[in-house]
């Protein structure tokens, strides 16, 4: 059997299905849709209110599971609808993946094969950071975002901006997120931490195009504005709050 079709059957066996956000990004979407399907056969896409023609190549895929709504809501807001629909499905995991093109679906086979191992975990897709293309702002709000995460839960990831994932869907079932923007994966994961779901990663594939072919929504002042505001209120709940919970928990333990 081609290891595409074991990949597919596998997926089907775990439960998990793919979700991708989508804003804008008529040029690769189609792309991606086809990448990941070699893979996974159950996909659900998020139109979060494009203004391109993402809706019209969303017409045209019978093989996906289409969520839309205008106006655009944030990257947040369109993951929450995405696993929500995925939950009522009946899936157990969602992997996610962004539809600029720089994820493979080839290291979807990568997340299958570590949630084995490490059952109902949060995985997050590791990238290498000093490969050639990689935006320097990128390395270094990376880097920026992995030391506030080790503070405030402990955990050392080596990328803690990566979208592509995968999360365990009934342990955020009951989980309300207040953000709904690029900020709220940063909530995922701190929260998702603090619940005592085992948060680890893999290495993935990330490709990078050329400077004039990107196409990013990320707004450098108000996204990490956002994202800075979130990082002040986690550490502040974490040195009042996570720890001292987490510290009483193993004195009880231990006595």
């Amino acid at each position: 059997m081609p290891a595409n079709a074991n990949n597919i059957q596998l997926a089907r066996k775990l439960q998990c299905c793919v979700i991708v956000p989508t804003y804008n990004n008529s040029h690769t979407l189609q792309t991606v849709i086809d990448d990941v399907l070699h893979y996974v056969a159950d996909v659900i896409i998020v139109n979060d209110g494009a203004t391109d023609t993402t809706a019209d190549i969303l017409a045209s895929n019978s093989a996906v599971t289409v969520i839309g709504y205008q106006p655009n809501r944030g990257k947040g807001y369109a993951l929450k609808q995405g696993f929500k629909r995925a939950s009522t499905m009946g899936f157990r995991y969602a992997i996610t993946i962004d539809s600029d093109g720089q994820h493979l679906g080839s290291d979807i086979a990568v997340f299958l094969d570590k949630i084995q191992q490490c059952p109902d975990s949060l995985i997050v897709g590791s990238r290498l950071l000093n490969q050639e293309n990689m935006p320097y702002g990128n390395t270094f709000a990376n880097k920026f975002s992995n030391f506030w995460y080790r503070l405030q839960t402990g955990i050392n990831l080596p990328d803690t901006q990566s979208g592509f994932r995968l999360y365990p869907l009934y342990k955020f079932a009951r989980m309300h997120f207040i953000t709904n923007r690029y900020e709220a994966e940063l909530e995922m994961l701190v929260r998702a931490a603090w619940r005592g779901i085992n948060v680890c990663d893999v290495e993935i594939s990330v490709y990078y195009p050329p400077l004039n072919e990107r196409v990013s929504h990320f707004h450098p002042f108000w996204d990490f504005f956002r994202i800075s505001v979130l990082n002040t209120f986690f550490t502040i709940l974490a040195l009042v709050y996570a720890y001292p919970v987490k510290w009483i928990s193993r004195l009880f333990r231990i006595g």
